[in-house]
């Protein structure tokens, strides 16, 4: 069992890899690739694209645990591998309302031959993923089985899908109302601002800052090809905040507060830089590249050094966002994370709306001021909750 179970969750590994590498990759080129197609009807908008995406999963991530009891696990998750593989499909012939629908569905679960061969690569690279997860096998006695053995009759399988989806509708029901009700409480409330700073830099570091990148003139030939080094970039820095952050600092209440202060200073050094290192208009030029001259002379290192420090800084949030969620919330994990995808999805959503409108310096300066507020609610929360705990250790 415990060597199937393994099987399982590498065979899941792999099929995450696989289509996220593809949609996330997909996320970072698709506003400069958008610009470049030579196709007088095309008036679709990346960043437009995306909002709809993340607008969508905020709110039907409320109804997945419904569909996922109704349907099972491995259809969900394979149907869902489709629609992230048809989105990436549509960039290799785009069209305007094609483009939107398949956002829409996305949310629910160049030249142009080098266009259509990249995004051929990634729509091969998400069918593999999405085909990985026929490959699940069950780890857990069926209910029949179950049945069986305790010498009760054998249910029909409309009868045991007709139970399943009462009760899937019933979970979702007490879920919601738990939802609401701690809506109302105060910690939700204060981490709120943490949970939508969280979903402005995520739109940010994943769709506008490559965009950003590939349309700054003086980066010259080398500029579309930095969009992809800086998506990796970014994943390195994830990669060592989750590291060291997620696990070496793992269930110690006296540092989350360390590690959050630590994440906004990373990243607010690194809106400082991308001020002085990026054009202004960078993120609103449609057909041309960059018109005005930023502050220094831009630079490939330090745009990357940049990709770097919004990794770690993104890491910083989320791995303490989910440790003091986990902790406060121990018996109603399920709903409290709910609110944090939701509340995470809706401000990167509208993040990605405003995007193609505002220039680069109100874009930073609507972070700072989030993520400072942020900072010292999650502050506040903490000392809350050590105040708390100091309290009953008293009695």
């Amino acid at each position: 069992m415990a060597d199937l179970r393994i099987y399982n969750v590498v065979i899941l590994g792999l099929g995450f890899l696989l289509i996220f590498t593809a949609f996330t990759t997909c996320g970072n080129i698709e506003q400069t690739i958008v610009k470049s197609l030579d196709n007088d009807t095309f008036t679709g908008s990346g960043y437009h694209s995306l909002g709809i995406i993340y607008g969508i999963f905020s709110f039907s991530n409320l109804l997945a645990p419904t569909v996922v009891a109704i349907i099972g696990p491995q259809f969900t998750m394979f149907f869902s591998g489709i629609l992230y593989s048809g989105y990436v499909a549509v960039f290799i012939t785009p069209s305007t309302w094609s483009f939107y629908f398949t956002s829409v569905l996305i949310g629910i679960g160049a030249a142009n031959r080098r266009r259509k061969t990249i995004f051929i690569g990634l729509l091969v690279t998400s069918v593999l993923g999405t085909l990985s997860f026929l490959a699940l096998r069950k780890t857990l006695p069926t209910e029949e089985m179950l049945n069986e053995e305790e010498g009760q009759p054998l249910l029909s399988s409309r009868t045991m899908y007709k139970q399943r989806a009462n009760s899937a509708v019933q979970d979702a029901k007490s879920e919601f109302k738990t939802i609401l009700q701690l809506l109302k409480t105060k910690t939700i409330l204060l981490l709120s601002c943490c949970m939508a700073y969280s979903g402005l830099e995520l739109s940010f570091y994943s769709g506008v800052y490559g965009t950003c990148i590939g349309a700054t003139t003086e980066f010259g030939v080398a500029a579309k090809g930095l969009i992809g080094i800086s998506g990796i970039v970014v994943g390195i820095g994830e990669i060592v905040g989750g590291g060291v952050f997620g696990l070496v600092c793992k269930n110690n209440r006296f540092r989350r507060t360390s590690v959050v202060f630590l994440g906004m200073v990373v990243h607010f050094v690194a809106f400082y830089l991308i001020y002085l290192n990026i054009p202004d208009d960078a993120p609103v030029v449609l057909k041309t590249s960059t018109l005005n001259k930023p502050y220094l002379t831009p630079s490939i290192s330090i745009a990357l050094l940049c990709s770097f420090l919004l990794g770690l800084g993104d890491s910083c949030f989320n791995t303490q966002l989910y440790s003091i969620l986990g902790r406060v919330y121990a018996e109603q994990s399920a709903p409290a994370f709910a609110i944090f995808k939701f509340i995470q999805s809706i401000f990167a959503a509208v993040a990605f709306f405003y995007s193609g409108y505002l220039l680069l310096t109100w874009q930073l300066l609507i972070m700072v001021t989030l993520g400072f507020t942020g900072t010292l609610c999650f502050f506040m929360v903490e000392r809350i909750q050590n105040f708390s705990v100091d309290l009953q250790q008293e009695y």
